[in-house]
């Protein structure tokens, strides 16, 4: 089923218009990451760090693109300030697919630590997030899409080690 969880993500971004997609390596989101790479309908460019593809997710909105982002938990403290002073001043609405690291399920210890924090930055920044836990709620994926894009915010959607099958 991870298969077709990884199509269904990428076919929800295509439908909803999502044409530029950034994502940094992960092992959780590798089967997204490689889904994205078959596809012609949307351009893939990995990132070297978060912050830096906040960025180019910023330039292809103003060049005309419906973009996302494609990240860990782990490093959502160095997108603090892009996500403040760009992405939200701007009113960028941008879909931030974020592996839960650190969750139940999750098999490396020293990843904890951030998913202590995650839910609280996010809801400090005043970032609608929600937690994918179990196979089905990737239902919902195509709605928060349609959310993000309706209200001109960044939307996060937390997938954990649970929701991947890796427990």
């Amino acid at each position: 089923m991870t298969g077709n969880i990884n199509k269904r993500i990428t076919n929800d971004l295509v439908s909803n218009g999502v044409s530029f997609v950034t994502t940094v390596p992960c092992k959780q989101l590798a089967g997204v990451i490689e889904e994205l790479e078959t596809r012609d309908d949307i351009f893939h460019i990995p990132s070297n760090k978060e912050d830096e593809g906040m960025g180019l997710c910023a330039g292809a909105f103003m060049g005309g693109k419906r973009p996302a982002i494609i990240m860990q938990n782990t490093a959502l403290g160095v997108t603090m300030n892009t996500l403040a002073t760009l992405i939200q001043f701007y009113r960028i609405p941008l879909p931030m697919l974020i592996s839960y690291r650190g969750e139940l399920g999750e098999p490396v210890a020293c990843q904890v630590e951030m998913a202590l924090h995650t839910k609280a930055i996010l809801a400090q920044m005043n970032i609608p997030t929600y937690h994918f836990h179990k196979r089905t709620d990737v239902e919902e994926f195509d709605n928060i899409l349609k959310y993000t894009f309706m209200c001109n915010k960044p939307v996060a959607i937390l997938t954990d080690a649970t929701f991947w099958g890796e427990n």
